[in-house]
């Protein structure tokens, strides 16, 4: 299997760790990962409220690259998802939009005829693989472990054709093949306020604070999810929160390629679980997932003669 990666802008700066464990993954399992040459942002959600036109012929620019090379384009970020998604589907339904991004893309030499998917990460993991290929790839099964998986509003909405938009369940069905224990998380579509944790935080904050009280609620080890904005957002606000609710305790947040990955005996640095503000390697290894060794850094290998160090 291969197929084209749009990495989008969080996964190469906040998200950094989803594009590792996700490529990590991908090398475990034999899935070709070819970025996209010169791709662009994909304009996230505030551009279709400036241009809607160009902000489809700025989305669509990328799904152009990929029918270029002849391959689907996996898209990891729920934002950048739903953009692209949206861009594709608009090409396809409404004549205006398919004329206004013919005519943009073919004043940068691009042409796109809509061969090209947007697939996710989820989509592709859970629908694309041979059966029992991931569990196949288990070293160190998530037993004991506790798993929220939190999918957030954007992934799901407005739709989901991969998945149930009212009660998804592939990164549910993908963290319990790999051995975890998944709770009854039912504020998995809620929205953890988006960018309003940043500009109207007594807004934004609150409804961090709800997902996370229902996950302690819930006895769960871990949030599991599928969007950089909100793990960002569930991790990285615990501490402002807790000012207001003392009574909170921290919880790790960490997407779920990072916990398939561990499952698979990936190195936890490869992962990016070095990252996490909230640590959850001690909890993998109270629970026994991962050791003593896991903590040790690699040998270096020496250099190969005339080669870079």
């Amino acid at each position: 299997m291969r197929y084209a990666y749009f990495p989008g802008c969080s996964l190469k700066s906040s998200g950094r760790a989803y594009e590792e464990s996700f490529l990590a993954v991908c090398r475990a399992l034999e899935i070709g990962m070819d970025e996209l040459d010169d791709w662009n942002c994909c304009g996230a959600t505030a551009y279709m409220s400036v241009d809607e036109a160009n902000s489809h012929v700025l989305a669509t620019r990328n799904l152009a690259l990929a029918e270029r090379v002849g391959l689907d384009v996996v898209v990891p970020c729920a934002g950048c998802y739903g953009v692209l998604a949206k861009s594709k589907e608009y090409f396809e339904k409404y004549s205006s939009v398919r004329n206004a991004v013919t005519t943009g893309l073919a004043a940068g030499g691009f042409a796109y005829e809509g061969r090209a998917q947007v697939r996710h990460p989820l989509d592709i993991l859970s629908n694309d693989l041979p059966p029992r290929a991931l569990r196949s790839k288990v070293k160190k099964p998530l037993k004991g472990l506790k798993v929220a998986c939190y999918y957030g509003c954007r992934l799901i909405r407005p739709v989901s054709p991969f998945d149930d938009m009212h009660d998804p369940q592939t990164m549910d069905g993908l963290l319990k093949s790999v051995g975890a224990r998944m709770v009854e998380y039912g504020l998995k579509g809620k929205c953890c306020g988006g960018s309003l944790t940043g500009t109207v935080p007594e807004a934004g904050l609150p409804m961090c604070y709800d997902l996370l009280k229902e996950a302690h609620r819930l006895e769960a080890d871990v949030i599991a999810t599928a969007c950089p904005l909100c793990q960002f957002n569930l991790e990285c606000y615990q501490d402002d929160i807790a000012k207001k609710h003392p009574d909170l305790k921290p919880m790790p947040v960490v997407y779920f390629t990072q916990l398939i990955g561990v499952a698979m005996g990936l190195d936890p640095k490869d992962l990016g679980l070095h990252r996490q503000i909230v640590p959850i390697e001690p909890l993998l290894r109270e629970k026994g997932i991962l050791g003593g060794e896991d903590a040790k850094p690699k040998a270096k290998e020496p250099a190969a003669a005339g080669g870079r160090s």
